[in-house]
């Protein structure tokens, strides 16, 4: 196994690790909500500290339920998985070219159906 592929391993199982000990132990199991997001627990932090509070402004747009708030988070870390990996294929294939492109000798030039030029065939 490669160096690369033993790293990738160990930080596969460090993720899955991270996913799973916090169920596994039972953290959280003493509150309502044991993993609630960190805007949920902000407003119970502060509407315990001050319960006449009033939000400086409303959301635009409140989803009718969680799971449609689930569903629009979810695309929209989707879309933005689809935007880095563009960016990334974008980067890496441009990089491959300009290496061909380096490799390849002037000379060594072939045309779309597989033969030479006959200027370059001289």
């Amino acid at each position: 196994m490669s160096r690369n592929a033993k790293i990738n391993t160990l930080l596969l199982l460090i993720v899955a690790a991270l996913a799973v000990l916090p169920l596994a132990l039972g953290l959280g199991d003493d509150e309502e909500e044991p993993f609630a997001g960190a805007d949920a627990q902000a407003e119970t932090a502060i509407t315990e500290i001050d319960p006449d509070y009033e939000p400086w402004f409303s959301p635009l747009y409140e989803p009718p339920s969680g799971e449609v708030e689930s569903a629009l988070f979810a695309l929209q870390a989707a879309i933005g998985a689809g935007v880095l990996a563009y960016y990334f294929g974008l980067r890496k294939g441009r990089r491959q070219g300009a290496e061909q492109a380096r490799s390849e000798k002037p000379g060594d030039a072939v045309g779309a159906d597989g033969t030479r030029s006959e200027t370059e065939q001289v």
